[in-house]
């Protein structure tokens, strides 16, 4: 989610969960469809009203964005699709018990290059390097930083 002059992106910490591939995780909201959503865009709209109080509106829908997929082997394919909508002031968030913070992230921190540098992480037992954005918020990797990387570009032009 970007305010009306995109200066900020909503960004929110995942609870800790067991069994939760991506717990504790630095994200964007979202998740599932569920069988009351009539398509993806339905699904984001309900996910970040549930996760964080934030009702958005379709009009608010700027586009969206390329799909993503993990590129570590998780227990079953997903496929996600970045909606990226124009929210006006940043208002107030109000986590529910799946995200454990959420933060409005400037983007002027996003696009500063001392602020994205590699990251080191075990996965599976392997230690991989990763590209990764270190907010004061904690450090975004993986597929978040894939669809920032692809919105930056954007904005930037490229």
């Amino acid at each position: 989610m970007l305010g009306d002059q995109p200066d900020a992106m909503l960004i929110i910490r995942r609870a800790e969960r067991d069994g939760d591939p991506w717990s504790g995780h630095m994200g964007l909201p979202g998740g599932r469809r569920a069988r009351v959503d009539a398509d993806l865009l339905a699904t984001a709209i309900r996910e970040t009203r549930e996760e964080v109080g934030l009702v958005l509106d379709p009009g608010q829908l700027l586009g969206q964005l390329d799909d993503v997929a993990p590129r570590t082997r998780t227990r079953s394919l997903i496929f996600a699709r970045p909606f990226v909508f124009a929210v006006a002031g940043g208002p107030a968030l109000v986590p529910n018990n799946e995200v454990s913070g959420a933060f409005w992230v400037p983007l002027a921190k996003l696009q500063d290059p001392a602020n994205y540098r590699e990251i080191t992480r075990e996965i599976a037992g392997v230690s991989r390097t990763f590209p990764a954005y270190h907010a004061g918020e904690g450090i975004i990797w993986g597929m978040t930083e894939r669809v920032i990387t692809s919105l930056l570009d954007i904005i930037s032009g490229q």
